[in-house]
């Protein structure tokens, strides 16, 4: 246990090298790559969101491709095609961008909802059926998605359903001043791209094994009851129409487990889940009409839901 949560702070510790300041977001990621979670990352350009992505594919020893998002991408980009080879008069697999361990999709809502739902069978099962036949990815499978700000020129909504399949969303934000001044030195005095810097710690074989001792943390009845409590009161709220859902609360589960796993224990109590609530459910959460005339923000919904369920006593856990 105390092992893994070493391998996890060095790999954190690794993307450090190339990303100035966010540990707090980067703990996230790693919470939710061990949870088994795809990431969405929502933000304004130039806050090292692809940078971090990067950083993360080769601290983890991982196989990556990056799709840039834009219209004219098409769903065969991402789940391959099949070409007719006259020498072997046979039909050959070429495989897509979604063929490895770590895809980065950047600026995903800036392409068509068609190629957008190419994503989904394979966040969801780790293959591509293409042309009748069934490919899978490589085994871990990571979706890290970037998206600026809905209402940045060309963008457009993510289905809901896709939007579901993200365990977290996490913003990078931007830097302070010590912070900034850092990175422009950085950047000075390197000729390489900063997560070229970058070493690796994990690979796949240990990250799938550290995904296994995450599923064995145990989990209270009561923490099961809260996460549930949780999610019924974003459903049942005035201000929302629609809230976190069955798929949702099963993700803040896995979250968090893996809290506890990077805490060095073996079981969840309740500050586990709510540490990590807010990134689970603020992209599940959609507001009324009501609550948007009345300028009520998600972030503020959220905290009043955190505020309305009484976290429960684990003294004999």
């Amino acid at each position: 246990m105390n092992e893994g949560k070493l391998l996890a702070e060095r790999v954190i510790d690794e993307v450090e090298r190339a990303v100035v300041g966010k540990r707090t977001v980067l703990y996230r990621i790693m919470t939710a790559i061990l949870a088994g979670g795809h990431i969405l990352i929502d933000d304004i350009p130039g806050t090292g969101k692809t940078t971090m992505a990067l950083a993360f594919s080769r601290a983890m020893g991982l196989k990556a491709n990056r799709v840039q998002f834009t219209p004219d991408v098409l769903p065969a980009d991402l789940t391959g095609f099949t070409v007719y080879k006259k020498a072997s008069d046979a039909f050959v697999y070429q495989p897509g961008a979604v063929i490895c361990n770590l895809l980065l999709a950047d600026e995903i809502n800036r392409t068509s909802p068609k190629t957008q739902s190419a994503l989904l069978e394979v966040m969801e099962e780790q293959q591509v059926t293409v042309d009748g036949v069934t490919h899978k990815t490589g085994n871990p499978f990571i979706v890290i998605a970037t998206e600026n700000p809905v209402g940045s020129a060309g963008t457009q909504l993510l289905p809901d359903s896709q939007l579901d399949r993200f365990m977290i969303c996490v913003s990078m934000g931007y830097p302070s001043v010590e912070q900034e001044m850092e990175i422009l030195k950085r950047s000075e005095n390197s000729v390489q791209r900063q997560d070229e810097n970058v070493s690796p710690v994990l690979n796949a074989a240990i990250l799938l094994s550290m995904r296994e001792d995450v599923k064995k943390i145990y989990v209270h009845d009561r923490i099961y009851r809260y996460i549930s409590e949780l999610s019924k009161a974003t459903r049942e709220n005035e201000w929302v129409e629609l809230g976190v859902s069955p798929r949702g609360a099963v993700a803040l589960t896995a979250m968090a487990k893996a809290t506890a796993y990077l805490s060095g224990r073996e079981y969840v109590v309740p500050s586990d889940v709510t540490e990590v609530f807010p990134c689970v459910a603020s992209h599940r959460i959609f507001l009324s009409m009501k609550a948007k005339v009345g300028h009520i923000q998600v972030s503020e919904l959220i905290r009043q839901v955190m505020e309305s369920v009484p976290q429960p006593t684990m003294k004999k856990v």
